[in-house]
């Protein structure tokens, strides 16, 4: 099944698991290899630009799901998680530091990645019940 809503499920897990390597590769990198810093892969324009793709993305594909599944649980799940990458965003490391902000970080791309992981298995099951049945 290759939906918008799946195709945009699984994206939204992959900019999920990217801001998490993100989060947790890039110092390490940056230390092993300091010509990395050139590219200026830690400062807060990846971040800003990572939920500002993530935002829509997730709310269109937990919707989506949501109307189709009426599992609500998913969206307020997904949402959470999207609350703790704009709150990341915006104290940022200044206000709540560098292990605050990637707590953040991490707890919310999880969340977003967990929600969206779950809205793709309700959905195919759905689908697949549907299929079977002729019900929908």
């Amino acid at each position: 099944m290759s939906t918008p809503q799946n195709m945009t499920d699984k994206l939204a897990i992959g900019l999920s698991a990217l801001c998490a390597i993100h989060c947790l590769a890039v110092p390490s990198l940056l230390l092993l290899l300091p010509s990395l810093a050139a590219m200026q892969l830690e400062n807060e324009a990846f971040h800003f630009w990572m939920v500002l793709t993530v935002v829509p993305t997730s709310v269109f594909a937990l919707a989506t799901g949501c109307k189709l599944h009426q599992r609500f649980h998913l969206v307020v799940a997904g949402g959470a998680g999207l609350l703790l990458l704009l709150v990341a965003l915006m104290l940022g490391e200044s206000l709540i530091g560098e292990a605050g902000e990637k707590t953040l970080t991490l707890v919310g791309a999880l969340l977003v990645a967990l929600s969206h992981w779950a809205n793709i298995r309700l959905c195919y099951a759905h689908h697949h019940h549907c299929a079977q049945s002729d019900a929908c």
